[in-house]
């Protein structure tokens, strides 16, 4: 019964934090953004169950509180079940022949990360539409209209045709946006749910360090699905440009662990890394793009392990 006393405590917290964003602050948003964190830090220090319970009551929740079952499954949807999901693959093992424990392999997990943040934005984008396409095409416009605004704050500023150009490329891009972002902050939660639990002594395996962070060579094919599916139109369309920003993101973040990794014991260390952050903080697009790159590389070729690194070999992935 324990992980369901716990499951119970999480829901409510996670539907506490869910519905804050009504008071439209910037610090309910804030809040609103951390709601998964409940649902994963019971799931993986207890047991996948009791993020199962985590959601469910949290949407029972919802639906009470709101009124409304679109919340209610929205926040099954969006919130829970991803976080329920990436906890169960993190705690995914099997024994060894030599009676170790071979646990999923946190590459593997980065790009289930990114498979469930694209598949994430588009049912956000069903759910918030009702399943209407031309609907969930006029929110992105809006939200784009909005930047534009923001980009020429005069009216003289730029053409009519740069306006409406920028304006429907960003319309046509929101899910890949959105994925991109949505893909860093699942990810963040969960490594930070698994700190969390292995502080206190719940975390069944050793978390490894993010700097060993390889991604399979089987991902390579995601790339070539997510162009495939962009040629269709509607929500299978959105998906496949929510899949192109989730996995730039996710090859952003195997590049900078490659160089975390290939820095390591290196005198100056702290002062590259120092350096690499403040040119991504200042470049965003020119370091995404390049991080993105060298992450793709090192899938594909292997560089740490092929050039001197210290990249973990991938294990035999268990189950999934």
């Amino acid at each position: 019964m324990n992980f369901i006393a716990t499951g119970i405590g999480a829901g409510l917290v996670s539907a506490l934090l869910t519905v804050v964003v009504v008071k439209e602050t910037m610090l309910a948003v804030l809040l609103a953004m951390l709601a998964p964190l409940p649902i994963l830090i019971v799931a993986l220090g207890w047991n996948h169950r009791s993020g199962l319970v985590a959601t469910l009551v949290g949407g029972l929740a919802i639906a009470v509180f709101t009124g409304s079952s679109v919340s209610a499954i929205g926040f099954v949807a969006i919130t829970g079940l991803p976080a329920w999901w990436l906890a169960y693959l993190a705690l995914l093992g099997r024994q060894g022949a030599d009676g170790t424990m071979e646990w999923y392999p946190i590459g593997r997990l980065l790009a289930w990360v990114a498979a469930t943040a694209a598949v994430t934005i588009v049912a956000t984008g069903v759910i918030s539409s009702g399943g209407d396409y031309s609907a969930f095409q006029a929110r992105a416009r809006q939200i784009a209209e909005a930047f534009v605004a923001l980009v020429f704050e005069a009216p003289e500023q730029g053409t009519e045709e740069a306006r409406e150009a920028l304006t429907g490329t960003l319309a046509t891009m929101t899910p890949a946006l959105s994925a991109f972002g949505f893909t860093f902050f699942l990810g963040l939660y969960l490594w930070l749910a698994g700190k969390i639990v292995s502080a206190s002594g719940r975390l069944p395996r050793p978390w490894s360090p993010v700097p060993e962070l390889e991604m399979p060579r089987a991902i390579l094919w995601a790339p070539a699905l997510a162009f495939v599916l962009t040629q269709f139109e509607g929500f299978v369309g959105a998906l496949g440009y929510a899949l192109f920003g989730a996995l730039l993101m996710a090859f952003t973040l195997q590049g900078l662990a490659a160089i975390h990794e290939r820095t390591r014991g290196k005198p100056g260390r702290g002062f590259i890394l120092a350096g690499l952050y403040a040119l991504l903080f200042m470049t965003q697009g020119i370091m995404v793009t390049a991080l993105s790159l060298f992450g793709l590389a090192d899938t594909i070729f292997g560089i740490r392990r092929r050039f001197g690194g210290k990249g973990p070999k991938q294990p035999p992935t268990p189950s999934i």
